[in-house]
């Protein structure tokens, strides 16, 4: 039996990261969700993730501080990180994926990363 990916989704718009993962819970994943990279360190802490999809840009814990701390102390980890902003791609060390996107869509790099 296949093993059931476990992901962490980071993400300060509650619509989008409730919505998200009611998608991958109904896509039969393992989910766990924070709003922020308090929230996240939290869950890192207590649980194994296959994943990490994350914002980059959140009022507790985003931007660049969040991205250093993923890079320092997580960097075994897969991670994607989502952002409205075009300009941070080629300073994260991530795959990065530009807002808006579809469910369809990350799930596929989701996928990808896992290979």
């Amino acid at each position: 039996m296949e093993k059931i990916p476990t992901i962490l989704f980071v993400e300060d718009d509650e619509d989008i990261r409730l919505c998200f993962r009611d998608f991958l819970e109904d896509k039969g994943y393992n989910i766990f969700v924070a709003s922020d990279g308090v929230g996240a360190i939290k869950i890192l802490t207590d649980q194994e993730v296959d994943v990490i999809v994350s914002d980059y840009r959140m009022e507790i814990l985003g931007g660049k501080y969040w991205i250093k701390f993923l890079h320092k102390f997580c960097k075994d980890m897969k991670i994607i990180v989502t952002t409205g902003y075009s300009n941070i791609a080629s300073t994260v060390p991530f795959p990065v994926i530009s807002k808006p996107f579809s469910f369809d869509k990350l799930e596929e790099e989701i996928i990808n990363i896992l290979k």
